[in-house]
């Protein structure tokens, strides 16, 4: 059996047609080499050149040309409303992943955010659904920068 591998990705709209899917966890969309199964059951060796945050929509593209769609899991996740402008402000400051809505904000579950924002006057309320955040400063997506910052995600 031959194995499969993608070396490169598409970028959600400059697409079409792919022949399977794969679905990912946030956290599992940021990646550079590593083995994936597809929803058809193929295991798939995605070895790219740089760590990349794979964006829900995009695609990765097959040594044969073909494309698997990359679709992003759902995972319990916080949402978040109230004073969204102060409650972003101080996701934001901690550099959490966050997800912005016109009525909400979304980040993964953390009992530490989620204790200083009640504090703050947000509600909480858990969902389970696909975890979209904005891309970091400047629109170049996320980088390793999370895995250091002030908090520990809890997994």
């Amino acid at each position: 059996m031959t194995r499969l591998s993608a070396e490169f990705v598409r970028k959600a709209g400059t697409w079409d047609d792919a022949f399977d899917r794969v679905v990912l966890s946030y956290d599992d969309r940021f990646l550079r080499r590593k083995m994936i199964k597809t929803e058809a059951g193929e295991s798939v060796l995605v070895d790219l050149a740089q760590t990349t945050s794979l964006e829900h929509g995009d695609a990765l593209e097959l040594a044969d040309k073909r494309l698997i769609e990359v679709v992003a899991a759902e995972e319990p996740l916080l949402e978040v409303t109230g004073d969204l402008v102060t409650m972003a402000w101080h996701i934001g400051n901690r550099h959490t992943p966050c997800q912005i809505e016109t009525n909400r904000l979304l980040i993964q579950r953390d009992k530490v955010i989620g204790h200083m924002l009640q504090h703050l006057g947000a509600t909480l309320r858990d969902v389970s659904e696909p975890f979209r955040p904005e891309g970091g400063a400047y629109g170049h997506g996320r980088t390793h920068a999370h895995e250091h910052g002030h908090t520990a995600h809890e997994h």
